[in-house]
């Protein structure tokens, strides 16, 4: 049998943590592998926030086998104490021989400390092997502890002109069951569903993540956690009898200061949750501030950005979009159907908006594109790295 190299075992500790995709929000998604004497010892990956991470797990396993172990692990154990016990204190009392972290911590406050404790204890301790790979596992715990707010993922579907829904605001449905499906699992793996309140009035989507559209084993597990549904809605038009605030879980209404006292009221009487953030410079609301509310008080890592063109505009305008999941069905609506982007101003093409193009998979009889936007110069042009 082939010797398995540390690249390898790291490997199969990003493999475990990819199970829990869709339900450790919001803590990272996190594996671990014990190995000694060329052999896997015990394995595990943290399931969900509130129950024993992936180095517990796998010590559990391992039982007194992990005594001169090595430890593969996705992410630096953490030093505190949480809902769970320190986990760096868990691997010294267990004995482990040495500790590869594929990633530090990117959380300020805690970075290095689980490595410095390790390392204390007599542990060697390697940090780096497959980082780029254990930084795309988790994208919004690496954006909220960096830049301090969520990734935003944007989600729109469209026919092959790049129209999104007929004039009149009929958009159902664009594209087939196969990319709904899809859908439904990104929303299911974020922490939140941003929309404004044009699409909720013209949609009156529910926002929620349907079991029986996931097509996973664990389908009732996963959409037991409902992530948060934010409407923004500067002047609180939101209907009274709007689906998303029948459905389980919550429903927050991002609004302006100096609201109508009265119709936020009858909102929060209706089962929304408003709160008011600063006005940007078009006197809607303040689209940055709003990310960083989500991230600091919400504890969100993912966004899921389904909304109209007049939002998905506002968004690339201020540079919030940081990956987009575009769904193409092979059909055209016309040029009477509405646009995928508002983007008021554009003139020339020194000003159009370049993205990168990450993947293109067919799903069914549609494409998924994935792509990301590329920071533009005052002209438009990208910049580069």
């Amino acid at each position: 049998m082939a010797k398995m190299t540390p690249a390898a075992w790291m490997a199969r500790a990003l493999e475990l943590a990819r199970r829990g995709h869709y339900t450790t929000d919001p803590n990272p998604r996190v594996g671990c592998v014990l190995v000694k004497q060329q052999r896997c010892v015990g394995e595990g990956w943290h399931e969900r926030a509130g129950e024993p991470h992936a180095e517990i797990h796998a010590l559990r396993a391992a039982g007194e086998a992990a005594r001169r172990a090595t430890a593969y692990v996705t992410l630096e154990p953490c030093s505190h104490q949480g809902r769970t016990g320190p986990c760096a204190v868990a691997l010294i009392e267990a004995g482990v021989r040495k500790v590869v972290v594929a990633m530090a911590d990117p959380n300020p406050a805690v970075a290095g400390r689980g490595i410095a404790m390790l390392r204390e204890a007599g542990i060697e301790v390697e940090v780096g092997l497959l980082e780029a790979e254990a930084r795309a596992l988790n994208p919004g715990f690496v954006s909220r502890m960096e830049r301090g707010r969520p990734f935003v993922r944007l989600k729109m579907a469209m026919s092959l002109d790049g129209r999104t829904a007929m004039a009149s605001g009929e958009s159902q449905w664009i594209t087939g069951p196969h990319a709904r499906t899809a859908v439904q699992r990104l929303r299911a793996q974020s922490s939140a569903i941003l929309t404004g309140v044009e699409s909720v009035i013209f949609d009156n989507s529910r926002l929620t993540v349907r079991a029986a559209q996931l097509g996973l084993e664990n389908a009732e597990t996963v959409a037991a956690r409902q992530p948060l549904r934010v409407v923004v809605d500067t002047r609180l038009r939101l209907p009274l009898a709007a689906a998303c605030l029948r459905e389980p879980g919550r429903t927050l209404v991002a609004t302006v200061t100096g609201h109508d006292a009265e119709r936020r009221a009858r909102l929060e009487a209706a089962g929304a949750e408003v709160r008011a953030f600063p006005a940007g410079a078009d006197g809607r609301v303040d689209l940055a501030a709003l990310l960083r509310h989500l991230a600091a008080e919400e504890e969100a890592n993912e966004v899921l950005l389904e909304t109209g063109a007049t939002l998905a505009g506002a968004m690339l305008d201020a540079e919030l979009v940081d990956e987009m999941a575009l769904f193409v069905a092979p059909t055209l609506l016309g040029g009477e159907a509405r646009p995928l982007f508002a983007l008021p101003g554009l003139t020339r093409m020194a000003q159009q908006r370049p993205l990168e193009i990450l993947d293109i998979r067919a799903v069914g009889r549609d494409w998924r594109i994935t792509a990301r936007p590329l920071a533009t110069g005052a002209e438009g042009h990208a910049k580069v790295p």
